[in-house]
């Protein structure tokens, strides 16, 4: 039963008035809860006043839970000191870099922007800078940002998938087609492409989990093999950890794999929901950004997202429970959603990594974009509406994923799987499954 949402209702009209589809990022405008007032731990409130387990997390950014004391006290701390100069640095971006360069094992040095786009941007310049090479190559179903170069080819219809499937109207042909498509988890579909365009390729970019498109987990194998064959072509290996970065493990997922990229860009869940985010890597590297690479952003660094970041990894450094804790709710709401598939014999796949977990509509299992193809997107998009109308704050669009926070319970793990019972036995009498 759809709620009533009167003042949500108003605020997303006004919004209309003023901002385009009403609101600052098209993967927002999803319809109801339409507008937010309240976060707190692991629960968000419309402005209605309708209350939502919330599982989106702000696609992932929120990592401790809404609102997490250590961050909230760092930031009114920030607030009393300085506000943003514009020129030389200060002590706490320092102690920022200096914590990144201790987590994540291939940083020696980093740099500082706002979004996890403008790292990936940064890693595009660097990487045609120091390899003297045009070309790029990501996986089809991977995203990297709005950046002209890597938009493109994420959730593509099947007609259009490996092809040529740009995100925005307004990129330059030039820019698109500068970039080459590869197949996740196939390793001689990159080879295909260093033998079509010898000493061409400048990097090769890799969602070490492809988040956008739900969870698609890489085989050894695969990664391992990109490591060496980027090396023998003489390409750079960026790792996008945007997303897998600091919610996975305390190194991101190559701390996980063990392979080590040559950069790699992170954000989102390091300051617990406040704007910032860096790439990192070798000193003789990131240097170049001291030379002849343009590095600019007057808000790269802002004292208040930098003093957020370093209480959120250093809360996530002292409490090395932490992981184990996510990891096993995570995989409790993997475990329960396998068994409730098959129990009411629902065509359906889980996936997932972590505290992220995932439901496809469809046979498994799941390994590269062309297994996804075959996903039921209206029965998915069915799944998550209905458990946002009872109370689970799930983003109803086609492959999204799902986020446990450090504020999830298992009393919410238990709550959560009673709720996605009851709907998948509503889908089924529906005729939606």
């Amino acid at each position: 039963m759809e709620l009533h949402r009167p003042l949500g209702h108003a605020i997303d009209e006004a919004a209309r008035r003023v901002l385009p589809g009403g609101v600052n990022s098209a993967t927002r405008q999803v319809g109801a809860p339409y507008a937010f007032t309240a976060a707190d731990g692991a629960y968000v409130s419309d402005a209605d006043g309708h209350r939502y387990l919330d599982y989106h997390a702000a696609f992932g950014a929120v990592l401790l839970g809404h609102n997490h004391p250590a961050v909230r006290q760092a930031v009114l701390t920030a607030l009393d000191g300085i506000d943003l100069m514009g020129l030389g640095v200060t002590p706490i971006e320092v102690e920022l870099a200096e914590l990144a360069c201790e987590l994540i094992p291939s940083a020696e040095m980093m740099i500082t922007t706002m979004s996890g786009s403008e790292a990936t941007v940064q890693a595009v310049r660097l990487a045609r800078a120091v390899t003297g090479r045009s070309l790029l190559v990501k996986f089809q179903g991977c995203y990297h940002g709005w950046g002209d170069a890597l938009a493109r080819n994420v959730i593509s219809k099947p007609e259009s998938a490996y092809g040529r499937d740009p995100l925005s109207a307004g990129l330059l042909d030039s820019a698109v087609d500068a970039t080459l498509i590869a197949e996740f988890n196939d390793l001689d579909s990159v080879r295909a492409l260093f033998e079509a365009h010898p000493e061409q390729i400048a990097a090769v970019f890799l969602e070490p989990i492809p988040h956008n498109v739900g969870a698609l987990v890489p085989t050894r194998e695969f990664v391992e093999g990109l490591r060496e064959l980027t090396r023998q072509e003489g390409a750079l290996l960026v790792f996008d950890e945007v997303i897998t970065g600091f919610r996975h493990a305390l190194g991101g997922y190559q701390q996980v794999c063990g392979v080590l990229p040559d950069l790699t860009a992170f954000g989102k869940a390091m300051a617990n929901g406040f704007p910032t985010a860096g790439l990192a890597g070798p000193r003789e590297l990131m240097e170049r950004f001291a030379a002849d690479v343009l590095l600019a952003g007057t808000f790269n660094g802002h004292p208040v997202a930098a003093h957020a970041a370093v209480a959120t990894m250093r809360h996530l450094r002292d409490n090395p429970d932490f992981y184990l804790r996510t990891h096993r709710l995570g995989q409790r709401l993997r475990d329960g959603l396998g068994e409730i598939a098959a129990e009411l014999d629902v065509d359906a796949t889980v996936s997932g990594f972590g505290g992220v977990f995932v439901l496809y509509f469809g046979t498994g299992p799941v390994s590269g974009y062309r297994d996804l193809m075959r996903n039921d997107h209206a029965a998915y998009a069915a799944f998550h509406r209905r458990m946002t109308g009872k109370g689970f704050l799930m983003l109803p669009m086609a492959l999204k994923r799902n986020h446990v926070s450090g504020a999830h319970t298992d009393a919410d793990i238990d709550l959560t799987l009673d709720a996605a019972r009851d709907v998948l036995k509503e889908m089924r009498a529906d005729g939606v499954v």
